[in-house]
Order: C-alpha cells, then structure tokens, then sequence
C-alpha cells in the first residue's frame, strides 16, 4: 500500500471516529452499537498504522494474501453486528407487545370507568 493510500485512509478512518463519538455524545447513535463501530474503526486505524500486522496475522493465521483476512474479519464484524441487531430489535418487539398488551388493559379499564360515571 503506498503511503498516500495509507494517509488518506488513515485521515478518512479518524473523522469516522469523531463523527462516532460526536453522535454518541448528541444521543443521535446508541452507545452500545457506537462501541462496536468505534473499536472496529480503531482497529481498522491501528492496522492502517501498522500493516505489518495484518502480514503478521494472516501468516499466523494461515491465509496467503493479507487481503483475504482484512475481507475475513471484515465479514465477521458484520456477521456480529447482525446477530446484536436482531437480538436488540427481537427484544423491542417484546416490549413493543408487552406494552401494547398493558396499553389495551388500561384502555378497557378506562372504558369502564367511564361507562360506570356515565350510568351515575
């Protein structure tokens, strides 16, 4: 990789981060889904930094071409990132009916309230 790749690559990956942590400190992003996005981008900065260790870790690893692992791990962050967004929306959907459910009792008690005041 030349350096001019590195560099821009580098600057793009840092203004991710401050964008990251100006949205989690504005309440616009979610703090447990802004960590995971700022440790993979800080990954991505410190592996841009230093490539050697993506040489070093594919060969550890057993992958011939570097790029090969950066697509690798690539695909396991965002295989993570699908299953905590399912678990997280799975979750709200239970809530969701939970609070419907006691939304419609409180209607109905409500109703009944009124019908008893207006038989009075």
């Amino acid at each position: 990789m030349t350096i001019r790749l590195q560099i821009v690559i580098g600057i793009m990956l840092a203004i991710a981060v401050v964008s990251i942590i100006n949205m989690i400190r504005k309440k616009k992003f979610d703090l447990r889904y802004g960590l995971s996005w700022l440790c993979m981008l800080v990954v991505a900065l410190v592996l841009d930094i230093f490539p050697g260790i993506v040489f070093g870790l594919a060969h550890l690893i057993g992958i011939d071409l570097p790029s090969n692992m950066v697509f690798f791990v690539g695909l396991i962050f965002a295989i993570l990132l699908i299953f905590t967004t399912a678990v997280s929306v799975s979750r709200m959907s239970d809530r969701m009916k939970k609070l419907t459910q006691e939304l419609a009792l409180v209607q109905k008690e409500l109703d009944e309230l009124k019908k008893h005041q207006e038989d009075k």
